[in-house]
């Protein structure tokens, strides 16, 4: 039987329970609107704890103005028929209300790392990230946690917040999982355009066209950010956010490829109803 719990002080009695069972808690924080990548984080927390608890809350504070939360896909019947189906104990699935009470003013902030890439253009983003996992952190008291290394900045935020603040969460990322064309999966292609798949996978295509020149010996990012751009705006529609070739501890930008070369990229694609904002990123050389 897989609990549901809404009030923040249930989940957390609920997590000291089983605590003092002796049974060990992994944490799989996210906004739901599951799919194969979802799920896969789900199966990996399993491996690592006896007790496998979902997160499922889409929060606000990490969305900008004119951002999309009213367009956040959301289907919770038929995240609880997907989450059923996997070794999963509890989903704690707060409201906002719940979440932030009256007269809320605390803030988390990763102050560097929250700057680059996705930080740039979405300057509130990361404060909303941090505060949020660091209160689901001390709700359910997980042992462990996984994310997704498609929010790869994310990632590097939420290993720094551990580790600057001494939370006591082991912190696992988990590979992207993609569709059968290589489009990263993400619960917002729900609103991508069939008829636009193709700008869609602009991305994980510019990934492979780089990969491939930096096998031939191209390094120089500069070159390479160039190709990557003209083949992403040779589709209709696509406008780059960032293309960025990084280190990928620092974040910081390179100007030559090596062995911790990340190309990072966020691109928005016409949809069904306006602009998708979409994200990839992957090392350059092999692995």
């Amino acid at each position: 039987m897989m609990d549901i719990f809404q009030q923040p002080e249930e989940m957390q009695a609920w997590s000291k329970a089983r605590f003092r069972e002796g049974r060990t808690i992994a944490l799989v924080p996210t906004m739901g609107f599951f799919h194969e990548g979802h799920l896969s984080l789900m199966r990996r927390a399993a491996e690592l704890c006896d007790t496998v608890v979902v997160s499922l809350f889409v929060n606000p504070t990490q969305f900008g103005p004119n951002e999309d939360l009213d367009r956040y896909p959301r289907d919770f019947e038929r995240d609880m028929d997907l989450v059923r189906k996997e070794s999963v104990a509890a989903v704690f699935s707060p409201t906002p209300e719940l979440m932030y009470g009256a007269g809320f003013q605390t803030e988390v902030r990763v102050a560097r790392l929250s700057t680059y890439l996705c930080g740039a253009s979405r300057p509130v983003h990361f404060a909303g990230v941090a505060t949020v996992v660091t209160k689901l952190f001390n709700i359910v008291r997980p042992e462990a946690a996984v994310f997704g290394e498609k929010d790869f900045q994310q990632l590097a935020v939420i290993r720094r917040l551990v580790a600057d603040l001494n939370i006591p969460v082991e912190i696992v990322g988990h590979p992207i999982v993609r569709e059968a064309d290589g489009l990263a999966m993400s619960s917002r292609n729900a609103n991508l355009d069939p008829a636009n798949r193709a700008a869609a996978l602009s991305l994980s295509a510019a990934l492979q066209l780089t990969r491939a020149e930096a096998a031939r010996g191209v390094l120089a990012t500069a070159e390479l950010g160039r190709m990557v751009a003209r083949h992403i705006h040779s589709f209709a529609g696509t406008a780059i956010d960032y293309a960025s070739f990084v280190d990928g501890e620092s974040l910081e930008e390179v100007e030559t490829v090596d062995a911790r070369t990340i190309l990072a990229l966020a691109v928005h694609v016409d949809g069904k109803a306006g602009k998708v904002r979409l994200i990839d990123n992957g090392f350059v050389l092999p692995r």
